[in-house]
C-alpha cells in the first residue's frame, strides 16, 4: 500500500503543550507510554487528561511492552484509546480481545525475517519498524531500511531515529504509510520541542514535492 500522503505519528507526549504543538502542526496520532521503565511513561489519569485535548480525526495511541491484560484493561478504563500498539515480545493472542485495532512493533536488525514476522501478525492493522536495541525502545536509533522488503502483507509504520534532516529522504526510499518520531522532536526525553514537531512535518510534507 503507497500513501499518497503519509501519516506522521508523535509519540512519548507528556505535556499539554506538547499535544498542542503536534496537533497545530498537523499530526495525524498521537502515543502515550504505558512501560512504565519507559523516560516518556504517562499514568493513566494523565493520559486521560492530554487525551482529551484531541481534536476529532487525531488517533490516540497507546503504547505497551509485554503488558498483562489488566495492565491494558486498568488504562482502557481510564483513557479514550483508538488504537494499541504492542512493541516488546508480544505473540498474536496477546494482541486481540480489547476491542480495539492494534499496531505491532517489529524490532529490525540482521537476520529478521519480516514477512513471516508480519504473517503471524495478519490480525494486525499495521507493522511499526523500530531499530533493535537493547531494552525496549528504538533509542533514537536508525536501521538499515535495505532491510526492508519491497511489499509487506500490512501497512508500514516506519520509525527509528528519524527527524527533520532525514525523514524526507527515508519516506522516498521506504515509502512507508506512516512514520513515527519520539525523540527526534525533543529537547529531552519526554519533553518536545514544538519547533522541531514544525520541521519534521514540514520534512514529511517536502518528501512528496
Amino acid at each position: 500500500m503507497t500513501a499518497v500522503r503519509t501519516r506522521i505519528k508523535i509519540c512519548g507526549l507528556t505535556r499539554e503543550d506538547d499535544v498542542r504543538a503536534a496537533v497545530n502542526a498537523g499530526a495525524d496520532a498521537i502515543g502515550f507510554v504505558f512501560y512504565p521503565p519507559s523516560p516518556r511513561y504517562v499514568a493513566p489519569a494523565r493520559a486521560a487528561v492530554l487525551a482529551r485535548l484531541l481534536p476529532p480525526f487525531v488517533t490516540a495511541v497507546g503504547l505497551f511492552v509485554n503488558p498483562s491484560r489488566d495492565e491494558v484493561a486498568r488504562v482502557l478504563d481510564a483513557v479514550p484509546l483508538q488504537l494499541l500498539q504492542f512493541h516488546g515480545d508480544e505473540m498474536e493472542p496477546d494482541c486481540l480481545g480489547y476491542g480495539l485495532p492494534y499496531i505491532k512493533a517489529a524490532r529490525m536488525r540482521q537476520g529478521i525475517d519480516l514477512l513471516k514476522y508480519a504473517a503471524s501478525f495478519a490480525s494486525a492493522q499495521g507493522l511499526l519498524l523500530d531499530a533493535f536495541v537493547e531494552g525496549y525502545g528504538g533509542g533514537g536509533e536508525t536501521f538499515d531500511w535495505s532491510l526492508i522488503p519491497s511489499v509487506l502483507p500490512l501497512p508500514l509504520i516506519l520509525s527509528g531515529g528519524l527527524h527533520a534532516g532525514n525523514v524526507a529522504e527515508a519516506i522516498r526510499r521506504v515509502r512507508p504509510w506512516a512514520v513515527d518520531v519520539s525523540s527526534g522532536v525533543e529537547a529531552a526525553k519526554g519533553i518536545k520541542d514544538a519547533a522541531r514537531i514544525t520541521e519534521f512535518v514540514a520534512g514529511v510534507q517536502n518528501a512528496h514535492g
